[in-house]
């Protein structure tokens, strides 16, 4: 700072001096420079900066990229632009370079850079035939910078080959979907959908609706939901595709019909899909076998259902697929909690199984899920101060990436907790609402959790245990 006054106080002495000798204005901070200066050279601001190490000049940092990639690096940070900028700039002009207004200098890219803890190359600008480039990389890493990077690519070309931006979408689709960013899988899968249908190959339309349906069904968006599950399953079926497309249509579909309360007909797809991969050993039995177990528990029978996820449960070793073994045996200890009376011996010994393996390699969703298991297996053991702690927990998480039907048990739980801390009146309401809200998102079975419990609720205080034995 004591230099940048110096020379200042000497640009000063020069243009009172001289006269017609100007020192270039430096200001005190970036974006704040001292009314009497003024730039010498207007067209600096212009310019294209290029990465002096790249001879070829593919990479360049220009307006408006490099203005989205530092607001999305800041805002996926979750700072603000005061925060960011610092000392060393203005929020103004923070906020003219993240809009396009003005042009990066180096010196301000390699200050952005150090202030959000990143190669300066992430500001750099792909060419419009790199979209290849970016989709090898990131196929062939698979690490989260690669992906991200693919992603910058994606919205700053769309010119370019419809097969390969379909192969790009769908490797994004993917690692949103692993961070449960639903919002944006969606937005990806329903572009799929588009490309899939302006290409007319039926394997891709399948795979994307199949993908799609599922998102929707996470998201509680159940109906429009079933429309996308049963064109992927019909498209499948017409163009007599293979197990590895209609299958995972088939499984898509149980799974909404199921959550949609439509159990005759996903008791009646479940047995098809079941019989379809008969027989085979790999991932899509196991999960066939978790579908149909679903099914069951939505029509009560709670027998069946074990049966159904036990087989699953052996038919996979952890080796083969790692995150899909943590899966099954949280769904596991989620259907012994859901039992009448909660099996609370069977659901502890699951979700010991996966505590380790969940801290180690389990992503934000998978740790979100372990922790509301362990809150209802906290609740029904009657360890109430920890169901308490283990909500508050998920609490300071800031946004849940929890499906709906998670969240929505999560918010009964949190309901009963109110009303044992003598906030009733709270607890209930919240229990009419979510049974409504349920109801609403056609999801039957949990309205019909909601309202049990309110009335088990209304009952109890109504005709107390006490009094009703005296």
């Amino acid at each position: 700072m004591a230099i940048v006054k110096t020379l200042a106080i000497a640009s000063q002495m020069i243009t009172g001096s001289v006269g017609v000798l100007r020192l270039r204005g430096v200001p005190d901070r970036w974006g704040e420079m001292p009314q009497h200066r003024h730039l010498a050279n207007q067209s600096d601001r212009q310019q294209k900066y290029t990465r002096p190490d790249n001879s070829a000049g593919n990479f360049m940092v220009e307006q408006p990229h490099f203005g989205r990639r530092l607001k999305e690096l800041r805002t996926g940070r979750g700072l603000s632009q005061a925060a960011l900028a610092g000392d060393g700039m203005s929020t103004g002009y923070l906020s003219r370079l993240e809009s396009g207004a003005r042009q990066p200098t180096e010196k301000i890219i390699k200050y952005m850079a150090e202030r959000l803890g990143v190669d300066r190359s992430v500001f750099d600008e792909p060419t419009r035939n790199s979209l290849a480039q970016a989709l090898t990389i990131a196929a062939s890493a698979g690490s989260r910078e690669s992906i991200e990077d693919l992603i910058t690519v994606l919205s700053t070309v769309h010119n370019e080959d419809p097969s390969l931006r379909w192969q790009a979408l769908w490797l994004v689709a993917q690692y949103r979907r692993m961070h449960g960013e639903r919002v944006e899988e969606q937005d990806c899968l329903e572009e799929l959908v588009t490309i899939a249908d302006e290409l007319e190959l039926p394997e891709l339309q399948c795979r994307a609706r199949t993908q799609l349906a599922r998102c929707l069904r996470s998201s509680g968006e159940i109906t429009k939901a079933i429309k996308v599950a049963m064109r992927a399953y019909q498209s499948a079926r017409e163009a007599k595709l293979p197990t590895h497309d209609l299958g995972p249509a088939l499984l898509a579909l149980v799974s909404v019909e199921a959550e949609a309360g439509r159990l005759p007909d996903a008791s009646g797809h479940a047995d098809e899909l079941v019989t379809l991969v008969d027989g085979q050993s790999d991932t899509l039995r196991a999960e066939a076998l978790w579908a149909a177990a679903t099914v069951r528990i939505r029509q009560g029978d709670y027998v069946g259902a074990e049966q159904c996820l036990e087989e699953a449960l052996k038919s996979l070793s952890s080796r083969t697929d790692l995150v899909l073994w943590v899966r099954l045996r949280l769904a596991a200890a989620s259907l012994y909690l859901q039992s009448r009376p909660p099996r609370t011996e069977n659901a502890r010994h699951y979700l010991e199984q996966v505590a380790s393996p969940v801290a180690l390699v389990g992503t934000t969703v998978l740790r979100q899920e372990l922790t509301t298991l362990q809150a209802h297996l906290a609740f029904h053991e009657g360890r109430f101060s920890d169901a308490r702690a283990r909500c508050a927990e998920l609490g300071q998480e800031g946004d849940l990436l929890l499906t709906y039907r998670d969240q929505i048990r999560l918010n009964i739980l949190q309901s009963q907790l109110a009303i044992l801390d003598g906030r009733a009146s709270e607890g209930v309401e919240r229990l009419r609402q979510l049974g409504d809200e349920a109801q609403q998102a056609s999801s039957i079975d949990l309205a019909a959790e909601a309202w049990r419990i309110l009335a088990e609720h209304l009952a109890e205080s109504k005709f107390p245990r006490g009094a009703a034995d005296a």
